[in-house]
């Protein structure tokens, strides 16, 4: 009788960490593919995070979750980057393949997972991005890639905006018909979704975003998650959204595409999004 493959060690990095609900997700997908693993929390001083990284694999570790702030450290530090990485110049899934390690970004991909699992796939889709940070970067080459017909970025900085076309034209200028940016007095017409990039959920307030943005059946979608409707989402019902979701389902869908890269199979991302739905409202 063959005995059972050890587990291997995987950890989310990160500083704060304590909050994470990776550990959550990974077993539960562990336990769905009958794949035996151990996944922790990994605290990093801010100062120390290359060393803590490198200990981790030195010391039998099979791959890396990483969370803020270390996306950008954690590109740098890879030795090799996937095309995603590379557009998104930040890295969230690390992991050692024949010596070398290895960076992708999954946090587009995930998107991607939960606008389909929402019945709005980008396919020929007029899309409208707020924010032009990290979270914004990360979701452009898998927006363009799944055949946006319009993607218009916006941003409070007109400027930053600008700087994402930029990216578009150093590594995939074939995609610049499609694209424009700028300031967020730009976001005029009907768009079939309307995606949050920035951090105002976290706060009180909305990005302040006109009227007359949704098109009939369009879809608001908030990267930010919380056990209520985000002011983001409220703004969007006030102004006509037929449909509105937080990134909850990009949680799950990043660490589902993390858990193939690992393992060679991909999860059932639903059972997993509604255990984890179920625990934040009753924790």
């Amino acid at each position: 009788m063959t005995p059972p493959a050890p587990a291997k060690r995987f950890a989310v990095i990160g500083n704060p960490v304590a909050h994470s609900r990776s550990p959550f997700i990974h077993q539960a997908f562990g336990m769905q593919t009958g794949i035996p693993l151990h996944y922790d929390r990994l605290l990093s001083p801010l100062d120390q995070f290359a060393a803590t990284v490198r200990h981790f694999f030195s010391q039998g570790g099979s791959g890396l979750n990483v969370t803020v702030p270390f996306k950008e450290q954690a590109f740098e530090l890879a030795d090799t980057l996937s095309e995603r990485a590379r557009l998104a110049g930040a890295a969230n899934t690390l992991w050692l393949h024949e010596g070398r390690l290895h960076g992708c970004n999954t946090d587009g991909v995930g998107l991607l997972h939960d606008l389909i699992r929402l019945g709005h796939a980008p396919d020929g889709k007029r899309i409208l991005l707020v924010g032009a940070g990290g979270a914004a970067r990360g979701a452009l080459l898998p927006l363009l890639n799944a055949g946006c017909s319009k993607l218009h970025i916006v941003n409070r900085t007109a400027v930053k905006a600008q700087a994402l076309l930029d990216i578009l034209r150093e590594h995939r200028p074939d995609t610049l018909a499609r694209v424009s940016g700028g300031g967020l007095e730009t976001a005029q017409g009907a768009y079939d979704c309307v995606i949050n990039a920035t951090s105002a959920s976290l706060g009180s307030l909305p990005p302040d975003l006109p009227e007359g943005l949704y098109a009939p059946g369009a879809l608001a979608y908030d990267m930010m998650y919380a056990s209520t409707d985000t002011p983001f989402m409220k703004q969007a019902r006030k102004h006509g959204a037929s449909v509105v979701a937080d990134g909850l389902g990009m949680l799950v869908g990043q660490a589902a595409e993390s858990f193939r890269l690992w393992h060679g199979v991909m999860p059932d991302i639903a059972p997993v999004l509604h255990g984890l739905r179920q625990a934040m409202e009753t924790a």
